[in-house]
């Protein structure tokens, strides 16, 4: 459980803080609300509906869940909701951030907040990444699993024994010791979810996907994903940002481009970003999320850093 914000303000401007930002799966319906007053925030809603031709607001606000859900919606919702969150922090005295970083999809809120990535171009990329996705699943179909409770060296035998020359599944999501996600077609995906439980999973459980991200199914799209990734200005990060593929910080515009090109295909790191970040220093770790699906993960990787979640209507009454 994180901490309430308040606490962020005293711990004082000496702490060092990581700012992270969540992927798919922690969205929620009114995880705008907290906003409704604040004008610069509703200005950027604005602008996303006008730049996707959507009504942002009324998506995110009313839903329903199940439109919200979809993918091409889900990563242009979420982003609009962590650059808005991230937005009100750096308003507000809390230490500056040494470093940020994001699960997945939450990279590209990363690449905006550290200065590396307009707002408006980090739109159209997660606009298209959602959109070659769901094109990448109906290709070439897929799926995931959660595994708990099996180390990684254990999990990537497995998958290795579970794949063959036509059917392959790897580890996709290396989120904390005990909980990891791993992506394939689907009979090498079960072939690898029944060797987890031999091997001593306490679970594997289907996520009810039909896409395996982080994956080589995702070949199918990867130029056209260069290409847009190509067709946006990318800087030198003013923050530095730990990324997905390799597990370090990245600076460069150049090195920033390549890791969000890979992540694509790449296992997500998230266990060996935090312990990355741990080794750097890192005391304490600020979520933009509608929860806090990554302070749940952080906990059990650094459970002696302090956590704080920012981003839902009671997280920002300190503010209000």
């Amino acid at each position: 459980m994180g901490f309430g914000v308040a606490a962020l303000v005293t711990a004082g401007v000496n702490m060092k803080v990581a700012f992270v930002f969540p992927g798919q799966g922690s969205q929620s319906v009114g995880m705008l609300d907290s906003f409704r007053d604040n004008a610069a925030v509703q200005s950027i809603v604005a602008r996303a509906s006008s730049a996707l031709g959507q009504n942002m607001s009324a998506l995110i606000e009313a839903g329903p869940a199940e439109e919200l859900n979809l993918t091409i919606n889900t990563q242009p919702a979420l982003y609009v909701h962590s650059i808005a969150v991230w937005m009100t922090y750096t308003l507000h005295p809390y230490p500056k951030p040494a470093t940020v970083a994001g699960h997945s999809l939450g990279e590209l809120s990363a690449l905006t907040a550290s200065g590396a990535l307009s707002f408006s171009d980090g739109l159209k990329l997660v606009r298209v990444r959602g959109e070659l996705m769901k094109r990448a699943g109906e290709l070439n179909p897929g799926g995931m699993a959660a595994i708990l409770g099996v180390d990684i060296p254990t999990l990537d035998k497995v998958c290795t024994e579970a794949s063959t020359t036509d059917e392959f599944v790897q580890v996709a999501n290396d989120n904390c010791p005990g909980q990891v996600v791993i992506s394939g077609h689907k009979p090498a995906l079960e072939r690898a979810m029944t060797g987890a439980k031999a091997a001593g999973a306490k679970r594997a459980l289907p996520l009810a996907v039909s896409i395996a991200a982080h994956s080589p199914l995702m070949d199918s799209i990867q130029k056209d994903w260069n290409a847009a990734v190509d067709a946006c200005v990318i800087q030198d990060a003013e923050i530095p940002v730990v990324g997905n593929v390799h597990a370090k910080a990245i600076r460069t515009a150049d090195e920033l481009r390549a890791d969000i090109k890979a992540q694509m295909q790449s296992r997500v790191r998230w266990t060996e970003s935090v312990q990355a970040m741990s080794g750097s220093g890192i005391q304490a770790y600020v979520e933009a999320g509608s929860g806090e699906v990554l302070l749940g993960m952080i906990k059990r990787i650094d459970s002696s850093a302090s956590r704080f979640a920012l981003g839902s209507p009671k997280d920002f009454e300190a503010i209000a």
